[in-house]
């Protein structure tokens, strides 16, 4: 399947029944509103998606599910979050052999890598596999910084077309534009600055708050990209409280509170996470419903 890494990719939530099994009716019903509301693609098995504790079987009976579903209309992408080269190259010839559309790459995990150990694991992956590669830059959360110009090694692996970039540094995205052009596709990957990036030209939007607010971050996206921003930006700041529950440890518990309180969604996350309680679930609970009640109007 061909495709774009272009507009708004859902980082998709792995939802877990009371007895910690994969719910898949609700993961359906979560994929359903997605596309209903015209997002691009989706991703599965994300850091939202809680990669570090749903297992290799679970991994692929999300992905296949997805594709299924799908029917070709849109690609799916599997994350890989891993601590060896060697078993990162076995992920993504998992990937394909599942059916997967491509590949979102994080840097190793656990071990901080030099630049130099960094790019090798990168173009490993990427000599091993034919699927396009969307790398990950996430030196907050990861502690590894994937910069512009470790990108020059890169090119020479046609199958990595894309960088999310979630180091928080805005300027990034120009020097990508400026040393690169359009060589590689770039996709904000933090919800709270992802309007300022599509206005500085990012190509797409790989979104957390979307898996309880799909049409609100769609609009979002096609209004910016319609050069209608001040229609974009009063849903934006509207959005802002909630896409603030993006950029916190406990991100998953509270995306997870915000898609049960909008019906696509549930609580249940996989220990050692645990569903919140006493004053921080109010808390968070307050923003949820403030946002849901003042829902803007979408044309």
């Amino acid at each position: 399947m061909q495709f774009e890494w272009k507009g708004v990719f859902p980082a998709l939530l792995t939802p877990f029944t009371p007895d910690d099994r994969i719910d898949s009716e609700l993961f359906i019903r979560n994929l359903a509103a997605q596309v209903e509301a015209s997002v691009h693609g989706v991703i599965i098995g994300g850091s939202l998606g809680e990669a570090s504790t749903i297992r290799q079987e679970e991994k692929e009976v999300l992905t296949k599910q997805a594709l299924e579903y799908m029917e070709g209309r849109l690609p799916v992408i599997v994350n890989i979050a891993e601590s060896t080269t060697a078993d990162a190259i076995q992920q993504a010839a998992n990937a394909k052999r599942w059916g997967a559309n491509g590949l979102m790459l994080l840097p190793p995990m656990r071990y901080k890598t030099d630049d130099r150990e960094t790019i090798t694991y990168f173009k490993a992956v990427a000599a091993s596999t034919d699927l396009p590669i969307m790398i990950y830059n996430n030196p907050v959360d990861y502690k590894i910084d994937t910069r512009p110009e470790m990108f020059d090694a890169l090119t020479e692996h046609e199958n990595i077309t894309a960088l999310k970039e979630s180091s928080r540094d805005v300027t990034n995205l120009t020097r990508m534009k400026n040393r690169f052009g359009d060589r590689f596709k770039i996709l904000c990957g933090v919800d709270t600055l992802a309007m300022e990036e599509l206005c500085l030209g990012a190509d797409g939007w790989v979104a957390g708050l979307v898996c309880a607010f799909p049409k609100e971050t769609t609009a979002i996206y096609n209004l910016v990209k319609a050069g209608k921003i001040a229609e974009a930006t009063a849903i934006y700041r509207w959005f802002m409280p909630l896409l603030e529950l993006d950029i916190h440890p406990k991100l998953v518990q509270y995306i997870k509170l915000a898609a049960a309180k909008t019906g696509i969604g549930s609580e249940y996350v996989r220990p050692p996470r645990l569903v919140l309680e006493g004053e921080e679930r109010t808390r968070i609970l307050a923003i949820i419903n403030e946002g849901i009640a003042g829902r803007p109007v979408l044309g």
